[in-house]
């Protein structure tokens, strides 16, 4: 199910996770960017650890289908209530959730990662949160803003071992 290829001189297999995400404010953009590069230095350390492929929605994005698996990143950028009993409107962030929407995209969805500033206390990654649940996926991890160093190796573990789960199913 998961994309991957085997190469027949060292029968190691190179995977590559898919990544969908938005970036409003260069956040999330300068995440993926960093976890891309630590996946590429882990590949070169074991060609069994997965390298990343990402794809940034942005609203000019045109709707297509995805053909297999992905993980989703998404800040949090909320409007009106306090997101927990007066309700919570999206913002800026409806194009992603769209895309996702789009056709059977939303079946290849395999985990949600949110972002986003924890001085909001409970609206912190609630649009991840929203996410997890409206396209039945887990919500795995959480970073703060643009997240450190060590946020990128933990989520960088954490969705190497949902993938693996997901190659061997």
């Amino acid at each position: 199910m998961a994309k991957s290829l085997i190469s027949a001189e060292r029968g190691i297999k190179m995977t590559t996770m898919n990544i969908l995400y938005i970036s409003l404010e260069g956040n999330t953009r300068s995440f993926i960017n960093r976890l891309s590069r630590f996946a590429k230095q882990q590949n070169i350390i074991n060609k069994n650890n997965p390298l990343i492929h990402a794809k940034e929605i942005e609203p000019q994005t045109l709707p297509a289908s995805e053909l297999a698996p992905f993980f989703v990143f998404v800040p949090t950028y909320l409007t009106g209530g306090n997101g927990i009993d007066s309700g919570f409107t999206e913002i800026m962030t409806n194009s992603l959730g769209e895309y996702i929407e789009e056709g059977n995209n939303a079946k290849y969805c395999i985990g949600v990662v949110g972002s986003g500033n924890r001085n909001f206390n409970e609206q912190y990654c609630l649009t991840a949160r929203k996410y997890a649940k409206l396209f039945n996926a887990p919500f795995l991890d959480n970073y703060e803003l643009r997240g450190t160093s060590r946020d990128v190796e933990r989520i960088y573990g954490v969705l190497s071992r949902e993938w693996t789960k997901r190659e061997k199913d």
